[in-house]
């Protein structure tokens, strides 16, 4: 069921191919192979996974908190801190059953009633946990290790839901922590992953330090795929340094100051290749996906006319080689709204991102639609270097369309901080930002954040749009893969034609750099699990 409705087909995209100055590389005391080393695509500006959707948060979210249910190489939900589940009643009961022994790192025992509150929070937050909760009559515990759901119907994505590592991630955190308003990040780092957070060793801007947590209780059995099977810690501690600088990322990889860096630019993978010491490879299939997002909530982009006529400014390969280079195998463009080569790919509309670009007509076009020159407020990140390359190629398209930009550039999490604020742009809130998206994240509308369109409770940009909202509640009854690909054509169209949540900026594939004496590495998203040296 899940390769069908969750990703229209797992195997479509199987197939694809000021604190005290410390120094920056500073390790414990002891051995150094016990320690490793991570320059992380930014820093975390946001340590609560549930109120962001940053990558980083999530990457942070996986060391701290486990998950009910892992996502294996094939895109499968597997058990992961529950033991197992029964389905009766034709789906609208399912009982799930904890595993013995799990902890969280201040000792107090992992119960479900911790779950329950945790479901429930992250459930308020996530696009696909908002539709599992409205066929939800009744959530509870039991016990201390039985959860219990009764159902009004059937709810075939529920394991799916659970363990997707699409932002946000269904972490389980302690009931106290969970009963949290899902809007206010937690005060606390207190999970029952495989490593505890060091906030005592956190620098702004420059490091956060993981330990291995000495109670935790992999799954005795399965193998590590993915966020799934076993995780075996094999290392004491894991340090991420930030470096906003890419030259001096790349210069501690050579010099082997570092171990593992995330996002490499496309300038400095060549150079990265010819060290012999280290290995370039792209783990994730699925890509990145970036995105302009509008503010919907203000002017001048809540005139859904302006956001239809920047679609025809847009070049793609223009922003894919600012971000990648010029290695056509590295990006698309002619990217629409579902990720490339997978089930719901389509072309329908397409001609307004793949016509001829013409900056005259857009100015024109965005004359006739009302735009007087109101102020676009474009945040971007400089110490991001992929979002970086999008905003600069996007300040540039603005003003080659006559629009009146200030562009603010300021650090990652300030961008994060801000992009939250439903305040008019000229009182601290926004126009426009840049962003990516894992593959994955947009391979159809139960995952795609972006896509939503119920105002208010939306993802940051807060767009309204109800013909999209009615066509994606119509791909969750769709009753096959063929009709939800019709479906899936007409969210296209409206998506491109009419309410344009976003502008389409094409793909890419990220390579990884690591050191070659590092083995165990897992696909997917950085995991710093089964990974050891030697």
């Amino acid at each position: 069921m899940f390769r069908r409705q969750m990703l229209s087909g797992a195997a479509g995209i199987a197939a694809m191919g000021a604190a005290t100055a410390l120094p920056r590389f500073a390790v414990a005391q002891g051995s150094a192979a016990r320690v490793l080393k991570f320059i992380p695509q930014a820093d975390l500006a946001v340590a609560d996974p549930i109120v962001t959707t940053a990558y980083v948060s999530r990457n942070h979210g996986y060391m701290v908190w486990d998950t009910l249910y892992g996502f294996d190489q094939d895109y499968r939900p597997q058990p992961q801190m529950v033991q197992g589940h029964v389905v009766e009643d034709e789906g609208r009961r399912v009982t799930m059953t904890l595993r013995e022994g799990l902890k969280f790192h201040d000792g107090a025992p992992v119960r479900a009633r911790d779950c329950v509150a945790s479901i429930q929070r992250w459930a308020k937050r996530d696009a696909l946990g908002q539709v599992m909760m409205t066929a939800v009559d009744e959530l509870s515990a039991p016990d201390d290790r039985t959860i219990l759901w009764r159902l009004k119907r059937a709810f075939p994505l529920m394991f799916e839901a659970l363990g997707k590592p699409a932002t946000p991630v269904c972490f389980i955190m302690p009931e106290r922590l969970a009963q949290t308003d899902p809007a206010v990040p937690v005060k606390e780092m207190i999970g029952s992953g495989p490593f505890r957070y060091k906030a005592d060793e956190r620098v702004p801007g420059a490091r956060i330090v993981y330990e291995r947590f000495a109670d935790y209780v992999p799954r005795p059995e399965g193998t590590p795929t993915w966020t799934a099977g076993p995780k075996r810690v094999h290392f004491d501690r894991v340090e991420w340094n930030v470096m906003p600088d890419a030259a001096t990322a790349a210069n501690a990889m050579q010099n082997g100051e570092a171990d593992w860096w995330e996002q490499p630019p496309g300038d400095l993978q060549e150079l990265l290749r010819r060290n012999r010491n280290l290995t370039m490879e792209i783990q994730d299939p699925t890509g990145l996906m970036g995105m302009a997002r509008f503010n919907h909530l203000h002017p001048p982009f809540d005139n859904p006319a302006i956001r239809r006529a920047l679609l025809g400014a847009v070049s793609q390969a223009d922003y894919m080689t600012a971000v990648i280079g010029t290695d056509k195998s590295l990006w698309r463009e002619g990217v629409g709204i579902f990720t490339p080569e997978t089930p719901l790919a389509n072309d329908v509309g397409m001609e307004a991102l793949t016509s001829p670009r013409d900056y005259d007509k857009v100015k024109r076009d965005l004359a006739a639609a009302g735009y007087k020159g109101e102020k676009v407020v474009l945040i971007a990140a400089t110490d991001f270097p992929s979002l970086h390359a999008l905003a600069m190629v996007g300040h540039d398209m603005l003003q080659k369309c006559g629009m009146n930009v200030d562009f603010v550039s300021t650090d990652w999490g300030t961008v994060v901080q801000r992009r939250a604020s439903k305040e008019a742009p000229e009182k601290g809130g926004w126009s426009m930002f840049f962003t990516f998206w894992a593959g994955v994240d947009m391979a159809n509308p139960g995952v795609q954040q972006a896509l939503r369109g119920h105002g208010q409770a939306a993802w940051f940009g807060w767009p309204t749009a109800p013909r999209l909202e009615e066509l994606r509640n119509a791909w969750f009854e769709a009753p096959d893969l063929a009709a939800q690909q019709a479906i899936a054509r007409d969210i296209q169209l409206q998506a491109l034609q009419q309410d344009v949540p976003y502008l389409p900026c094409g793909q890419y594939f990220q390579a990884w750099a690591y050191r070659r004496n590092l083995s165990g590495v897992l696909k997917g998203l950085p995991m710093f699990w089964n990974v050891q040296r030697g």
